[in-house]
């Protein structure tokens, strides 16, 4: 278990008599084992503060307390340290220390590694859409999941059970969950918290031993990050810690295991069974779940070889590493049927923080507006009748759910400006900045904000003293892409009194990370809600919404709006699309090739976001790819956090990194980051798509999609074009069954159950 503060490393001899320099006159600062404890308590693995057993709400009250001292120890030694970090501690950042933005190949060329998008889409495709079948097919932790196309992609996973050197594979490099809602023990390293350079002697020594046990060296700056310093005696001891790094997999742990321990390690040393048990349950946040059956868990631990998985949990439950939670039967007399379900820590703390923080603006709201006989911006002229019955909700109550279509999202944008006339703090966030765009034509560029912007502090009203934010009103769209975490984190920066307003299309493609919030939410019926009657216009909006409703209906479209275009094969699939893009779109409705955006199910595959992109960027933009497999003028999607993506364009390269122009203006792309955080964007996936719009889409539906072809993927993929539709149907008759069917495939969550208990009686 790595400790909650590493001792920090003694500082190097200096000559006798000679000055001592400004930066070793003050006590050395330990930025790394700093981050390290911050992360150590996020899991629970501080004796300060650590997991719960038995009632959870004592031990969540220390973590909070413990990491609010943390990460205030943790900022003031980085301004006391005030000097820039060392060079990265990997290979790939030692060699990007010198030389042109020529280099940038060495690092960043895309068939070298996935994007961070890769493999955090993918899983919030199959989170969304195919969860049941990775699991029924027994996916192991930090495998493929379906939305990377499997075999169909053409790779083998490399490192399979029975080899002696874990290899990753290239598709594998990316930090398979390091987007919010990913588990500490499956994200990347520095996924927590500002990204700190390790003690290159630390990196050294782990490069030692993953060396001894056969496993690539440039995991060793990530150990550091994840385990601390003392990473390689960490390593040595219990070589399954290796889990911790997210892009690597079970078998390759195992292999480094054998590599380290010879002949006495096993299938079932405990040691094995608990990294495992933490792995499966951060597996299924991946999916979306934030906790599980003990039967789900238990199969997926038999899946890997473990053959008491029962006694695994068990033990894994009385270490306090995971949490049992009793659903139904609360009264003892009651004949309701009791079911449990098995949780880390992080996801039931995310979602009782939420759930609380919800029920605080409830209460706090009342408590201000009793004998209020509302405020007069309630009564302001709105453009529908369902803008006004939102406004009117909003006049009171701290907390309003809100849901619509397309056209329905001027319903909360009208209540923003409604409030905004009359001297109130109100703003409205979008998810992404192509959302925030199209609000700010309704609202004002300065009340048009964009969620992370908001939080961050980079857009919007600032904080308030108490660290709240400084507003009064705030309407998000695009609720139901918050993942759990993202919204309690949303939640918890506004302040008593102010009004909530949760608003998004309940049909559209969940959160890629953990949860359901937006769903959840609805079902409770713990707040009030306005169903928006404004229907989506034109052909595009009529098709959408009847995709909505499990139909697939053909539609007049007498200007083009909607164009199905039948193909017989993959081959032919990538033909059509680059058609389409190239020369069909542009030449009959008059719109560029940037504003023209290609739609599919996932990365890998015959049709995927990766032989889509070459083909298209092979007729757009043929070049060698030079800067990092890139060339000027390139679209790309920067993922900078991964779930978090920023079309944009390539113009050039510097020494530093890989100079792109993004929504919000100029971005460069550190050269050791290109390859995990950048990749061609002509073609995207339907999660990646999700909160934004072109005038003109092109939706790819491939006949080998499977899972991933629900009803939301397809409501979520059609809705992406403003003026025109061109879908590219390879699957037959699997559409309309896609449509027919199951919206998407269920999450497990908590926050439901939480939120009925808090405001039960109130």
């Amino acid at each position: 278990m790595p400790p909650a503060s590493p001792p920090a490393p003694p500082a190097p001899e200096r000559p006798e008599g000679s000055p001592a320099p400004a930066a070793a006159r003050r006590p050395p600062v330990d930025l790394a084992g700093l981050a390290a404890a911050v992360r150590s308590i996020e899991r629970g693995e501080s004796p300060v503060a650590p997991a719960p057993r038995g009632d959870a709400a004592e031990a969540r009250r220390k973590r909070r307390e413990a990491m609010a001292a943390e990460a205030a120890a943790l900022q003031a030694a980085e301004a006391a340290d005030g000097s820039t970090p060392p060079p990265g501690g990997t290979a790939a950042e030692a060699a990007a220390a010198d030389g042109d933005g020529a280099g940038l190949s060495a690092v960043g060329a895309e068939g070298q590694g996935a994007a961070a998008g890769d493999v955090a889409d993918a899983g919030a495709d199959a989170a969304a859409q195919g969860a049941a079948a990775g699991r029924d097919a027994g996916s192991g932790p930090g495998g493929e999941t379906a939305a990377e196309g499997g075999a169909a992609d053409g790779r083998t996973a490399g490192g399979a059970a029975g080899t002696d050197r874990p290899r990753v594979a290239a598709d594998d490099q990316s930090p398979a969950a390091e987007r919010p809602g990913a588990g500490a023990a499956s994200r990347g390293a520095g996924a927590a918290g500002p990204r700190v350079a390790p003690d290159p002697r630390a990196v050294e020594a782990a490069a030692g031993v993953l060396a001894d046990g056969g496993a690539p060296a440039y995991l060793a700056a990530d150990a550091v990050r994840v385990l601390g310093e003392r990473a390689a005696a960490e390593l040595r001891a219990d070589p399954w810690l290796l889990l911790g790094i997210g892009t690597v997999r079970t078998e390759h742990a195992d292999a480094f295991a054998r590599g380290v321990l010879g002949g006495a390690c096993g299938p079932d040393d405990e040691r094995r069974a608990r990294a495992l048990v933490a792995r499966a349950l951060e597996d299924a946040a991946v999916r979306g779940h934030t906790a599980l059956p003990p039967a789900d868990l238990h199969a997926a631990l038999r899946g890997h070889g473990l053959s008491d998985p029962e006694a695994a949990v068990a033990a894994a439950v009385a270490d306090g590493q995971v949490l049992v939670f009793r659903e139904g039967g609360e009264d003892e007399d009651s004949e309701e049927e009791v079911s449990l379900l098995l949780g880390l820590d992080r996801y039931a703390m995310a979602e009782e923080s939420l759930a609380e923080g919800l029920f605080r603006l409830l209460r706090s709201f009342e408590s201000e507006a009793e004998g209020d006989d509302g405020p007069d911006w309630a009564r302001a002229s709105a453009p529908t009748p369902s803008a006004a019955e939102l406004i009117k909700a909003s006049a009171g109550s701290g907390l309003v759910v809100h849901s619509g279509g397309e056209a329905a999202r001027a319903e909360p944008a009208a209540l923003v400006a409604a409030a905004r006339a009359v001297g109130l703090r109100a703003y409205a966030a979008a998810y992404t900045e192509n959302g925030r765009r199209r609000l700010a034509a309704v609202v004002g560029d300065e009340a048009a904000v964009t969620v992370d912007g908001l939080l961050s502090g980079a857009e919007g009203p600032g904080r308030a003293a108490d660290g709240s934010l400084d507003l009064a009103l705030l309407a998000v769209l695009d609720a139901p892409q918050l993942s759990v975490e993202e919204a309690t984190t949303l939640v918890e920066s506004v302040p008593d009194g102010a009004r909530l307003v949760l608003s998004g299309d309940p049909h559209a493609l969940w959160s890629a990370g953990a949860g359901r919030v937006f769903a959840d939410l609805l079902a409770a019926r713990v707040c009030p809600r306005v169903v928006s009657r404004t229907p989506d216009f034109g052909p595009i909006g009529e098709l959408v919404s009847c995709v909505g409703e499990g139909e697939l209906t053909a539609v007049e479209a007498p200007g083009k709006e909607v164009v199905v275009v039948p193909v017989r094969d993959p081959r032919e699939a990538v033909h059509r699309t680059v058609q389409l893009v190239a020369d069909s779109v542009p030449r009959a409705f008059g719109v560029e090739g940037a504003q023209v955006q290609v739609v599919t199910t996932g990365h890998g595959g015959p049709v995927g976001t990766r032989a889509l992109n070459a083909a298209l960027k092979e007729r757009l933009n043929p070049g060698p790819g030079r800067f990092g497999g890139f060339d000027p003028g390139d679209r790309i999607v920067h993922v900078p956090v991964p779930g978090r993506t920023l079309p944009g364009t390539v113009t050039g390269a510097e020494p530093d990194g890989l100079r792109l122009e993004c929504e919000r203006g100029s971005v460069l792309v550190p050269r050791e980051e290109v390859a995990a955080t950048v990749r061609h964007g002509w073609a995207v996936t339907g999660h990646q798509a999700a909160g934004m719009r072109w005038p003109a889409a092109v939706v790819v539906v491939p006949g080998d999609a499977g899972p991933l072809l629900t009803r939301s993927w397809v409501y979520t993929a059609f809705g992406r074009g403003e003026r025109h539709l061109s879908v590219v149907q390879g699957a037959e008759q699997q559409l309309a069954q896609a449509v027919a069917g199951p919206p998407a495939t269920e999450r497990t969550t908590r926050l439901g159950t939480v939120l009925r208990e808090l405001t039960a009686g109130w």
